[in-house]
């Protein structure tokens, strides 16, 4: 059974859905003359040819609509160390040198000796997070949300085109490669830590070791899963998204819409940009698709920015400033398509500012250090057994049932003797005479 996959662009629609998110997005990079073909057949295609000036100039709808520029005015995420679990991360990319520590690799063993692995995925993820571009004024490439901060790269998954991929989702030996990416992030000083992965369901070291990182003061992110394929029903839950405490993101399109990939469930915690989000790849490549992944970078760039301007802000109350500094809120405020609303960099930096003025009790205790040892005790799982949940609920509705059943009761006793107790005295019976026995005949 496969248990964990990078949660790409459409994973199980057809090839021509994918080559079509790819061609409109290469419409835009318009030096771009041949069709390209998607990568790892999950909709994200390769513009290796393209000139960064005209790749910058393709990212900057998702730019615009997370007004990053206003936000950068504020802070640009200096300081601040974003854990990226992912397939790993290329550090020699050009709009992403100087920014990368690679951390462990905790696939190892999965695939052959001597393979060396593409980090596609998570180059791409790490790149809308901090990418600093390149050129002149780093005005060329890729920018991320967070252009100053730091990316700390753990390997905790395999790519699907990786020879290693089946093995390593079905060996249990990986169950807890999150687990693990998690301490070794919250360890090694990372106040935010992204995940745009996911799986059916989490395992209790997975929980636990999420409830440690926000105890520690870490702001969780991760990606709110590709499996809406348009549906407008509940679609399952998926972790670590679904675990309390981490902010759920789906994807919207750069007009706010819900796209129709993105999963919702009441998980979903806000939205963001993720169709035709351009990314840059290994070896020179810039990268174009559609996904959740990309969605919870974004995310994960605003929580860096708010990080570094006002570093003892607690998780919760990042949390707080992102969804207050929501725009295109649906109707009624909630829905579990978009959660709160989509993503606004200068916004939720606006209300950070607020909260960090009014909120400083709600703030990280004095002893509590993002990533160090010093902090309160882990934040404790409650597990939820479905069977028995159902089991009590039955129970007590019946239990419900019977007591008002029986002080129904007991109030018709109690007015029937007060009646009898009001009734005066009847008038004595008259002395029994014996009645013939008649033989029995039908009425």
């Amino acid at each position: 059974m496969l248990r964990r996959a990078a949660f790409w662009s459409h994973r199980t629609a057809p090839a021509p859905a994918c080559v079509l998110t790819v061609l409109t997005v290469l419409t835009v990079l318009t030096v771009l003359a041949l069709l390209v073909p998607p990568v790892l057949d999950v909709g994200v295609g390769r513009a290796p040819s393209a000139r960064a000036d005209t790749v910058r100039n393709a990212e900057q709808p998702v730019l615009d609509t997370l007004s990053v520029a206003a936000a950068w005015r504020v802070s640009k995420g200096s300081g601040v160390t974003v854990g990226v679990l992912d397939s790993g991360v290329d550090g020699g990319v050009v709009d992403l040198a100087g920014s990368v520590t690679a951390g462990p690799d905790y696939t190892a063993g999965a695939n052959p000796a001597g393979f060396d692995p593409p980090r596609l995925h998570g180059t791409y993820i790490a790149s809308l997070i901090a990418g600093h571009g390149n050129g002149p004024g780093h005005a060329d490439g890729v920018i991320g949300v967070a252009p100053a901060a730091h990316i700390l790269a753990v390997r905790v998954l395999l790519e699907d085109s990786e020879p290693g991929f089946l093995a390593f989702n079905e060996n249990a030996r990986y169950d807890d490669t999150v687990a693990q990416g998690i301490g070794y992030a919250v360890r090694h000083g990372a106040a935010v830590i992204n995940m745009s992965l996911g799986e059916p369901d989490p395992t209790k070291d997975e929980e636990a070791a999420i409830g440690a990182a926000i105890s520690h003061g870490v702001v969780v992110v991760a990606s709110a899963g590709n499996d809406g394929m348009g549906k407008r029903a509940f679609t399952p839950y998926s972790y670590p998204a679904s675990v309390p405490g981490v902010i759920s993101v789906a994807a919207v399109t750069t007009a706010g819409r819900h796209a129709s990939f993105s999963d919702h469930n009441a998980s979903v915690v806000v939205s963001a940009p993720g169709v035709g989000v351009v990314g840059a790849g290994p070896g020179g490549d810039f990268l174009v698709g559609d996904g959740t992944s990309q969605a919870s970078a974004f995310v994960a760039g605003v929580a860096a920015l708010i990080r570094a301007k006002y570093p003892r802000l607690s998780p919760a109350l990042v949390t707080r400033a992102i969804i207050e500094g929501t725009t295109h809120r649906p109707r009624g405020g909630y829905n579990t398509a978009v959660g709160f609303g989509e993503v606004n960099a200068a916004s939720a930096v606006r209300v950070a500012a607020v909260l960090a003025r009014t909120r400083s009790a709600a703030s990280l205790s004095p002893t509590a250090s993002v990533g160090g040892a010093a902090a309160r005790a882990p934040v404790k799982i409650i597990y939820h057994d479905g069977a028995l949940i159902t089991y009590w609920s039955v129970a007590g509705v019946i239990g419900g049932l019977g007591f008002i059943a029986g002080a129904g009761l007991l109030v018709a006793a109690f007015r029937r003797r007060l009646r009898t107790t009001r009734r005066p005295p009847s008038p004595p019976l008259p002395p029994v005479r014996d009645i013939p026995d008649f033989p029995f005949r039908p009425g």
